[in-house]
């Protein structure tokens, strides 16, 4: 039973929605309402910190994506595209400087 509680607690987008902090704090209550022993209470939190940064970076990466997406669909460049033409750029100016 608490296992279930603790992986249904470790689940889903509300974690990376929540603060850091949010779930730390969550963490040391639960681990102290449940009765955990120290060594289970630090594994635990451990446990929750990493899931956390997992959903986290998860939930990143999927922004990202909708919005290049969207970029694309508006036909607006990309960071990617901005930082070719830079490139493109200094090199013809470099070009332009020696002739000059």
């Amino acid at each position: 039973m608490l296992e279930t509680l603790k992986n249904s607690l470790l689940t889903g987008v509300g974690m990376a929605l929540r603060s850091k902090k949010e779930i730390e704090t969550f963490a040391r209550e639960f681990a102290e309402q449940s009765e955990m022993n120290q060594k289970e209470a630090k594994d635990f939190l451990e446990e929750c910190k990493k899931r956390y940064d997992d959903a986290k970076s998860s939930l990143d990466k999927k922004v990202e994506a909708v919005v290049e997406s969207v970029l694309k669909r508006l036909d607006l460049p990309t960071r990617g595209d901005i930082d070719e033409l830079n490139a493109r750029i200094d090199e013809l100016s470099k070009k332009i400087e020696k002739e000059v």
